[in-house]
């Protein structure tokens, strides 16, 4: 299949109209992300700021909704917040500050994911309960007033076991109804669940994803240069 039909037959097999997916573009030229636009597909993700801002420059007549899905560093920041719809990664208060930052001096509002460490590795970023509630009861989080903290985010474990799997996402489920409970009850922006790729979505899905990011499901084996 072409990478519309791929597609469209993701489309059909999540049967969930709530549940948004965001096109993993990495390493893929901006010759086959238009292919996907054109398909009605705006949500697009990458994991390195600078392909992000290629990309961006290559593409910025069309409306996508970029999606900065990688592990960002404080220092580049600066590189997409002009342009970034929202950012799943942020592991720290010091990377939220720098966001906050440089959004107010552009007078913008960005979407922020909390990126949480569910996963039994230990290559994976994120935070772990403890660490988010420390931020977000800081007083320097409660006078930022330009992030808009739209939920959460986690990578499940690079493994065969299912069942793994599908208690990692429960275990990011639960602590995104913890935090809506104790932090969010009263935001309606609060709502996103970011969890679930290619190898696992159909199981994210079933355990509340309300994001899935696909990539090879979509454009095919990633293309290394």
């Amino acid at each position: 299949m072409g990478i519309v039909e791929n597609l469209n037959s993701l489309r059909q097999s999540i049967g969930n109209a709530n549940v948004k997916i965001v096109a993993v573009s990495k390493t893929h030229p901006a010759e086959m992300i238009k292919i996907v636009y054109e398909a009605d597909q705006r949500l697009f993700g990458e994991n390195k700021v600078q392909e992000m801002v290629s990309k961006y420059e290559q593409l910025k007549d069309l409306d996508i909704k970029w999606h900065l899905i990688g592990h960002l560093q404080t220092n580049k920041v600066k590189y997409i917040i002009s342009f970034v719809d929202m950012i799943h990664s942020v592991d720290s208060l010091k990377l939220l500050k720098e966001i906050n930052r440089l959004a107010e001096k552009g007078s913008l509002v960005i979407n922020c994911l909390l990126q949480f460490y569910i996963a039994k590795e230990e290559t994976k970023f994120g935070l772990d309960y403890s660490e988010a509630e420390e931020i977000l009861n800081s007083n320097e989080f409660k006078e930022m007033k330009n992030v808009r903290i739209c939920g959460v985010m986690g990578m499940a474990s690079f493994s065969d076991n299912m069942e793994l799997v599908r208690n990692e996402f429960r275990e990011l489920k639960q602590i995104f109804d913890k935090l809506k409970q104790n932090h969010f009850s009263h935001s309606e922006a609060f709502c996103e669940l970011s969890m679930g790729m290619s190898s696992d979505w159909k199981i994210a899905v079933e355990e509340g994803s309300t994001i899935i990011r696909v990539g090879s499901n979509i454009f095919g084996n990633r293309i290394y240069t």
